[in-house]
């Protein structure tokens, strides 16, 4: 889908967090999520993306999912899943059942491997 056909998918106003591993970076970005649908979202973040650039996306409820940067507009910036997902997952409350403790930590708990990369463990 090119950035003109996105505009008329159906996309959820929300406000949650998730983690951004950008490629080729070193370390964690925290960005907020201004909407999301099955085929994007928009991030807003203090750190600069680049147009182009390949990132990974860590969603609560959904994991982590690959995509593009599609566009970037000041500190906002538009990511083009690779795969579509269930935006409805990320509104859903995350239960102790799910084990979110060990799957969401804190930033800064030292469970992420420094030397992997992009930085995210595997799910």
């Amino acid at each position: 889908m090119s950035a003109v056909d996105t505009r008329n998918v159906s996309r959820d106003s929300l406000f949650l967090f998730a983690e951004l591993a950008f490629d080729g970076r070193v370390g964690l970005v925290r960005a907020k999520v201004r909407n999301l649908s099955a085929g994007g979202m928009m991030a807003e973040s203090g750190v600069a993306a680049g147009r182009g650039e390949r990132i990974t996306v860590r969603l609560r409820n959904i994991g982590e999912v690959r995509g593009t940067v599609a566009w970037v507009h000041g500190n906002r910036f538009g990511i083009a899943f690779d795969c579509e997902i269930d935006p409805q997952l990320a509104r859903a409350p995350v239960s102790a059942g799910d084990n979110a403790a060990s799957r969401y930590p804190r930033p800064g708990t030292g469970i992420y491997p420094a030397a992997s990369g992009h930085g995210l463990r595997p799910l």
